[in-house]
């Protein structure tokens, strides 16, 4: 770290980042954010980095661009999110469902049962699913540990038939066995979590703060957990 944090700075990158992202279908290079927040290139990268350590962007491992900027992907992924205007790459069904929160209006989440070879068609307005309620999302990884690699993390929140085809799918790849969220549940949870990530004012959940949402998503058991700790989340 021991970078020093422009908070104002920081919230206006990461509305450019969203904003791009909603309003184009694409993120903004470094070359626009300079030029929309009138800045040198190198003020630039010093605050992607920056907003890197709060766990507000994912930067690619060799060159300081955006790689991952949740709930939106920036490389294809299995999780597509399809509406009249545009379409986005979303790291997992949890990250998806947090861009139909922002995007808003009739979209379709395309994705697939356990990353495997059925496909899975989600029907939203307004982050609400329309249908699909017994479909079954297993996260495989405690959140607590999610920053470990968030990239393992995100390719585990799969959507699932049932509680039986979990058990299968995690015996015959041998992973873990996490907890199970119905999708509708997922919904609310990514709309609380995911709500404001558009606003200007847009700053990073702290730990409390993102224990409270899954406090209030009912998610309450070991599992979610993030323990006594301080920072962000």
């Amino acid at each position: 770290m021991g970078r020093m944090v422009d908070e104002r700075a920081l919230s206006q990158l990461h509305h450019q980042l969203i904003r791009g992202l909603i309003d184009k279908g694409a993120c903004p290079t470094n070359s626009d954010l300079a030029n929309q927040m009138s800045l040198p290139p190198g003020r630039v990268e010093h605050l992607l980095r920056s907003l890197a350590d709060i766990h507000g962007v994912v930067l690619h491992p060799h060159t300081c661009e955006p790689w991952i900027i949740h709930p939106f992907s920036l490389t294809p992924t299995i999780n597509w999110i399809e509406a009249q205007r545009a379409s986005w790459w979303a790291p997992c069904v949890w990250c998806a469902l947090g861009v139909t929160t922002l995007v808003g209006g009739e979209v379709r989440i395309h994705t697939r049962y356990g990353a495997e070879g059925e496909p899975l068609i989600i029907a939203v307005v307004d982050g609400e699913p329309r249908g699909c309620e017994d479909v079954h999302v297993h996260f495989a990884i405690p959140p607590a540990k999610a920053w470990d690699n968030v990239h393992q993390h995100c390719s585990m929140v799969l959507p699932f038939r049932s509680e039986k085809s979990i058990d299968d799918w995690c015996a015959r790849h041998r992973l873990p066995r996490g907890e199970i969220v119905l999708l509708p549940e997922v919904a609310r949870l990514a709309n609380s979590w995911y709500g404001c990530y558009s606003n200007s004012d847009w700053r990073k959940w702290s730990v409390a703060e993102a224990q409270d949402i899954f406090s209030q998503a009912g998610l309450r058991s070991r599992f979610w957990d993030l323990g006594a700790r301080s920072g962000k989340f």
